[in-house]
């Protein structure tokens, strides 16, 4: 059960047609893309004037999901997300927990005048919206959108589109249910998605087996090349270069996952990527257990997320980073 005092909110706020806008965050996944369509069909059924923003571009294989070519993308069309921002009633921000995330949208979003609404499943929310439901047991936001719609009693409203957006939010935050999904919650809600009609098989086909030969390709570099692991400190990590993306012909969404590779190592109990790109260093972290890599995420790489699983930023040399990387080994792990 939601907080039944946001429940309430939430229906009053939707009681009366308004112009609505969902933001997600930066480099957007499954979960992000998911819960943001999944939401915005709801609230279209609804009678609303829904658009989704979202900083830049999102993986091809999520491109298939009905309507996600209506995805307005910042990086491609600003003046029009930054129109659709400035000019809400309403603003959704779904599947993140602070205003950075959302790159340079945050500009405009702080200008508008709507009213602001967090739903996330990440912890230690920071405070940028009206009204906040942070869930952090629980599988992922699209999990929390599909109990939103139970709780607003829209429930009927949940067509096979909504459905495949839900499922597409769930499996790819929960690695096809093979972590963060211990909660009777998450298959209760997939039991549905199935009644409602969706082929869970053939939407696993679409997101993790459609690849293109240059990620195949890249995916065997990362294995055979650039793997390191260090068995005394159960950790291992993999790191690509900015001008080894451009040698794969790199695509947005063609490292999605690799970091889970390094857990797959019998004996390995945390896993770092490392991705170098536009100007940033981006990192991805992985465990297994006990160590927290969200705490790990905060001290060491400025940012934040999942007991299990985290990310954050770094900016300068990456062979410079590396190396504090390794130095620090011994005492990350004893986080």
């Amino acid at each position: 059960m939601l907080d039944q005092v946001f429940v309430d909110i939430i229906k009053s706020l939707l009681s009366k047609k308004k112009k609505i806008t969902i933001i997600t965050h930066v480099n957007p996944d499954g979960d992000a893309i998911g819960s943001s369509l999944a939401w915005y069909h709801i609230l279209k059924l609804e009678g609303h004037e829904v658009s989704v923003v979202v900083p830049n571009y999102f993986p091809s294989f999520l491109a298939w999901l009905p309507e996600a070519s209506e995805i307005i993308v910042h990086k491609k069309d600003k003046e029009k997300a930054e129109e659709r921002v400035l000019n809400a009633d309403l603003i959704f921000c779904l599947d993140f927990n602070d205003i950075g995330r959302m790159a340079k949208v945050s500009d405009c979003y702080t200008k508008s005048n709507a009213t602001k609404i967090l739903i996330d499943h990440h912890l230690q929310p920071s405070l940028f919206t009206d009204y906040t439901l942070s869930v952090s047991n629980t599988s992922s936001t699209a999990e929390l959108i599909y109990e939103l719609i139970s709780e607003i009693e829209l429930t009927h409203l949940i067509t096979k589109d909504v459905a495949q957006a839900l499922y597409v939010g769930i499996i790819t935050d929960t690695g096809s249910l093979s972590y963060a999904c211990n909660y009777k919650s998450t298959y209760n809600a997939i039991a549905f998605l199935m009644e409602v009609g969706i082929d869970g098989e053939h939407i696993h086909r679409l997101v993790y087996d459609t690849n293109t030969y240059d990620r195949i390709r890249l995916l065997g570099y990362c294995l055979s090349e650039k793997l390191k692991v260090f068995p005394e400190y159960k950790l291992a990590y993999i790191s690509l270069t900015k001008e080894e993306l451009k040698k794969f012909n790199y695509n947005v969404g063609d490292t999605e996952g690799i970091v889970n590779y390094t857990l797959s190592i019998e004996g390995v109990s945390v896993g770092v990527f490392f991705m170098e790109r536009e100007g940033i260093i981006k990192v991805s972290l992985r465990s297994k257990g006990e160590l927290s890599v969200n705490d790990m995420a905060r001290k060491y790489f400025n940012g934040a997320g999942h007991h299990n699983a985290a990310g954050g930023e770094l900016c300068g040399s990456l062979n410079d980073h590396l190396s504090r990387f390794e130095e620090m080994i011994p005492e990350m792990v004893k986080i």
